[in-house]
């Protein structure tokens, strides 16, 4: 496990220097740990916040809508994270099918922890379904009530429906869709719908959702016409990610120091299961502003000591990372401010990269005549103009695939 080989690493340091190496995980081999309901004030009140959830049919029809959206998902939130001021993004998924099949509704509830939410998605087949109704009604439900949406009136709320079949109106024992969407305008949370396919009965009742919803309808191909183009920058942004993912390093009681392990152990998963241009996307993000909270989590020593918010000789010998126990007090300081500058390089290159990805993208979208009718491009244009309205202000070409 990693946690053993940066052990080995620390207890190597020299004055100087600090080495990790990442460790091969095997595939599918972690369960990410459960995303427990923040509290509504946990996030700082000094940068706007964005929270969005994704209502998505999971029955077999939808298979490939699924694989895009575990494509395009890190190119989802750093679109987001494109705003002025950069937001705090807080996500989270409604996976749907209907009565009879191996679940009606999972949920993974808004969280900054976005490696979690992504993990829990990767996991997610298309099966079931079948008679074309399905349990709209209640995803729609549950995405409103129970999820930990904040209190805070001037934060841009958004759910994204996003399916080809209309919601079963014939169960009585489920709250139908115009009461939900009654209770979402109280909330401040607008609801989009994106209807994959042309079935009429789902646009009729797509289109009515939007506009009780307050939000707007798109329409995609079946497999949701997503952008998908490799660059000449994804492979060496991958192997950035993992490097930037090592410079972790949790403390606190020993409940804290697991959760803190449970994320370094999610990463693994992500980098063993993930596409390499996948990979590449969640790198651009995690270097970004907003991306910060999904990068570092809770407990970060490295970022709390270099930040100058905690005293690291005011934390307790078994409070800190293991390796570090070992090591006299001026060898600690001096691996943190080693790994702390490693961090920062390793973001400045990123960057760089991610923007060279960028342009990469941009020019070659521009040469098969723009993707207006892409999942990317739609789910954009809703969050530009609704988000705009929050105070948050995204440019034309801030879209990215």
């Amino acid at each position: 496990m990693r946690s053993k080989i940066i052990a080995l690493a620390l207890f190597a340091f020299t004055a100087t220097t600090v080495a990790f190496y990442p460790s091969a995980q095997s595939i599918g081999a972690i369960t990410p740990p459960p995303l427990a309901p923040p509290p509504a004030d946990a996030l700082s009140n000094e940068r706007p916040r964005v929270e969005v959830v994704f209502v998505l049919d999971t029955t077999g029809s939808m298979g490939g809508l699924i694989q895009a959206a575990k494509e395009k998902i890190w190119s989802i939130a750093s679109t987001m994270a494109g705003a002025q001021p950069a937001p705090e993004i807080r996500m989270g998924l409604v996976a749907y099918r209907d009565k009879g099949d191996a679940y009606v509704t999972r949920l993974v509830d808004l969280s900054a922890d976005l490696d979690a939410m992504y993990a829990r998605l990767m996991d997610f087949q298309a099966a079931g379904g079948g008679d074309t109704p399905e349990s709209v009604n209640q995803a729609l439900y549950d995405a409103v009530h129970s999820m930990s949406w904040s209190q805070d009136p001037a934060a841009y709320k958004v759910v994204f429906l996003v399916g080809d079949a209309p919601p079963h109106m014939d169960y009585r024992d489920d709250v139908k869709f115009p009461k939900t969407l009654a209770a979402a305008k109280e909330m401040g949370i607008v609801v989009n719908t994106v209807q994959c396919g042309q079935v009429g009965i789902t646009t009729d009742k797509w289109q009515q959702i939007a506009r009780l919803g307050q939000g707007r309808y798109f329409q995609v191909e079946q497999a949701g016409n997503a952008v998908a183009l490799a660059t000449p920058f994804d492979e060496k942004l991958a192997k950035l990610s993992t490097k930037l993912d090592d410079t972790r390093l949790y403390y606190g009681t020993a409940e804290e120091k697991t959760k803190g392990q449970q994320k370094l152990e999610t990463a693994d998963k992500l980098h063993a299961v993930s596409s390499v241009e996948s990979q590449a996307r969640r790198a651009a993000f995690n270097a970004s502003e907003s991306g910060e909270a999904n990068l570092l989590g809770e407990g970060e020593l490295v970022d709390d000591v270099a930040s100058g918010r905690v005293d690291l000789s005011a934390i307790e010998r078994d409070h800190l990372p293991a390796p570090l126990q070992a090591l006299a007090p001026e060898e600690q300081k001096a691996a943190i401010t080693e790994t702390a500058k490693r961090r920062e390089e390793l973001q400045r290159q990123i960057k760089e990269l991610a923007d060279q990805r960028s342009a990469f993208l941009r020019k070659n979208v521009e040469e098969i005549g723009g993707a207006k009718d892409s999942l990317d491009y739609k789910i954009y244009s809703a969050v530009r103009e609704q988000a705009g309205k929050k105070g948050l202000r995204y440019e034309a070409d801030a879209l990215d695939y």
